[in-house]
């Protein structure tokens, strides 16, 4: 069994191997608010455990088992998000501190009646695809708001940044998931842009558009 720091590494190691294969150091330091030497010392612990393929300068992956274990962490972490905003009526941007607490629950029991409780959801709050018990995720076909084409609507689909301050924004502006999206204009200079959302005009920054996943249109 692993502890609360090795989940949380795995996590975090899962979640940066989806934009590069090896992950360094110092990118999974910052993700963890953690120095350099204390990832390192983590990651020879995790290596020898065989969870992670680690070899200095050169990054770290994890292996088939490390996987299972990170995903069966996120499996549960999307869960409980679930839970706590369709049956106890948190704010999606309140619920993943308190989900990284729950997440750490290692009854599969306990995991798997919650599940069935929930009806069995393809979805978390935030739009991130919750893991089969098996293991398994499965892909929306999405692409950033960012890259969408001028005049194509659209349905918002997954908020990458799951922070209080950009889901708070969001709300805000009736940019919720499922809600009808359109770009009218995109603008050179910093790449904002001026949308349609559910007949609304709003705008947004490149950098938040970029953190909007949307269905690709057909």
């Amino acid at each position: 069994m692993n502890s609360q720091a090795e989940e949380n590494y795995l996590k975090a190691i899962y979640k940066l191997s989806r934009d590069e294969d090896a992950v360094s150091t110092s990118a999974l330091a910052a993700e963890l608010g953690v120095q350099a030497a204390t990832v390192t010392d983590m990651l020879k612990k995790l290596s020898s455990k065989g969870r992670i393929a680690y070899k200095r300068y050169h990054g770290t992956a994890l292996t088939d088992l490390g996987r299972k274990e990170a995903v069966r962490i996120i499996r549960k972490h999307r869960l409980w998000e679930t839970f706590l905003v369709e049956k106890l009526g948190f704010n999606w941007g309140d619920v993943h501190e308190v989900a990284e607490q729950l997440e750490h629950v290692n009854s599969e029991q306990l995991i798997d009646r919650l599940e069935a409780f929930l009806g069995n959801p393809k979805t978390d709050p935030h739009g991130d695809p919750i893991p089969t018990k098996e293991g398994q995720v499965e892909r929306q076909s999405t692409l950033p708001l960012s890259e969408l084409h001028l005049a194509t609507p659209t349905k918002i689909a997954q908020v990458k940044d799951d922070g209080k301050d950009l889901l708070s924004y969001l709300e805000k502006h009736g940019m919720l998931l499922g809600s009808t999206v359109e770009v009218l204009e995109k603008l050179d200079f910093d790449g904002s842009l001026r949308l349609l959302v559910s007949g609304k005009e709003a705008y947004v920054s490149d950098k938040i558009a970029s953190n909007i996943l949307v269905f690709s249109p057909h």
